[in-house]
């Protein structure tokens, strides 16, 4: 059995109704928008999507769309390390709330793992202002 990695969960309250935050998050080709840490662009190949990452193209597979607010996906970086990062949208009284749990990779130190959750916290900020401030649908 594979050891239990430490994990962070990030959220963000955002002042929209969560299906139309979901709406906008479940779509693949909106993901460069706010969330640099997977791609500043993603194109369909099939089965999966192909990032281009800082480390060189990652292959990426997205969650069906579903009634449950659940946007996880898997990432295989270049060298093959797979990632799964879960993702949710759920409804806070009126608004959304969006959560994403980031793991420590085997290997990484504190300071690779608050980096991680950093990095998350500004993507998710940056949904937050997209979908608070510009009114996207």
């Amino acid at each position: 059995m594979a050891e239990s990695l430490h994990t962070r969960t990030l959220s963000v309250t955002i002042e929209r109704d969560w299906r139309e935050v979901y709406d906008f998050a479940c779509q693949p080709l909106n993901f460069p928008r706010w969330a640099s840490g997977l791609a500043d662009s993603l194109h369909e190949a099939g089965d999966h999507w192909v990032a281009a990452a800082p480390e060189g193209q990652a292959k990426v597979w997205f969650s069906p769309r579903n009634d449950y607010g659940v946007l996880d996906h898997h990432v295989e970086l270049p060298g093959g390390v797979r990632l799964y990062i879960p993702l949710r949208v759920i409804a806070n009284g009126d608004s959304a709330e969006v959560m994403l749990t980031v793991f420590r990779q085997p290997g990484a130190d504190d300071a690779a793992f608050a980096r991680d959750a950093k990095w998350v916290a500004k993507d998710l900020q940056a949904l937050k202002t997209l979908l608070e401030k510009t009114g996207l649908r």
